[in-house]
């Protein structure tokens, strides 16, 4: 009966929040989806079923190269990111000792600036005239600017990465921080490796915070338009750019969400086979 109480008592607090939360995107949701099967004039919306928008843009050849660029581009930033942010949630974990609190405000220290502000920096940073080619030019290395430091995909893989990297140190460092050193200890005491230590136990129990690091940063990257726009000039843009600029220049909202959806599906569907599959796996496993 406490058990019961605590549970109950759990589901009440969480529940305004959650029930906010899942009727705002529900909602959301719905009106694109009903948007996307309108036509193009306002004048008619929510009167005449329509498969046009569709038809016009997820068809059309621009739609999917934009999408295929999007999800690269963010599947690199994602690589780049868990890569160099687990050895951070590692030393944080398992090697700060009494400066892991301060070592944890230092990774979070990008939340409390702007990520406009943030973006903007690299666009000095990589500019024709900015900090980089400034000090290439005055130490000799180059005699000219390199102009193609920025407005390319390699410079939103280098400004992604680095606004979304503590988005993948936090939760590695939760999930390396869950491991019980025990177990470190009894391997170690039998004869184990640093090495053989660390992939058969650490990364292993760690897998989960990856994963949620992974989706953390693939999912919204692939909807980013501002870094895209800041950085990556003609050949960096994204599906997300071709979605503002439906809804913003074109004023055609009924080709926005048709192109939502199509990237929600295109996003969406993947990551829920692949959760099906991890979750049977683990039943199975256990």
């Amino acid at each position: 009966m406490p058990r019961l109480r605590r549970k109950l008592g759990r589901f009440l607090l969480l529940a305004p929040l959650g029930i906010t939360s899942i009727l705002t995107v529900s909602i959301a949701l719905a009106l694109i989806l009903a948007l996307s099967f309108q036509r193009t004039d306002p004048s008619a919306l929510f009167t005449e079923f329509s498969w046009a928008a569709y038809q016009e843009n997820i068809f059309h050849p621009l739609f999917w190269r934009v999408l295929g660029r999007s999800l690269t581009i963010s599947a690199l930033v994602t690589i780049v990111t868990v890569v160099l942010a687990y050895p951070v949630a590692y030393v944080v974990s398992f090697r700060a000792g009494r400066f892991k609190h301060a070592l944890l405000v230092i990774v979070s220290a990008p939340f409390f600036t702007s990520y406009l502000l943030r973006i903007f920096g690299w666009k000095i940073i990589l500019g024709f005239n900015g900090v980089l080619n400034s000090a290439l030019l005055g130490l000799g290395i180059i005699h000219e600017p390199l102009a193609f430091l920025v407005y390319n995909p390699g410079a939103v893989i280098v400004a992604l990465s680095h606004a979304y990297l503590a988005f993948a140190i936090l939760p590695i460092y939760v999930a390396l921080d869950r491991v019980e050193r025990a177990l470190l200890e009894a391997a170690s005491d039998l004869g184990a490796r640093p090495a053989k230590v660390f992939f058969k136990i650490v990364l292993p129990l760690s897998a989960p915070g990856v994963i949620s690091a992974a989706v953390l940063i693939f999912v919204p990257t692939v909807g980013d338009y501002i870094t895209p726009t800041l950085v990556g000039g003609p050949e960096g843009v994204m599906v997300a750019n071709l979605i503002q600029s439906a809804f913003g220049k074109a004023n055609d909202w009924p080709a926005g969400s048709a192109l939502s959806m199509a990237t929600i599906l295109a996003v969406g569907v993947p990551l829920l086979i692949m959760f099906s599959i991890g979750h049977r796996r683990a039943t199975a496993a256990s």
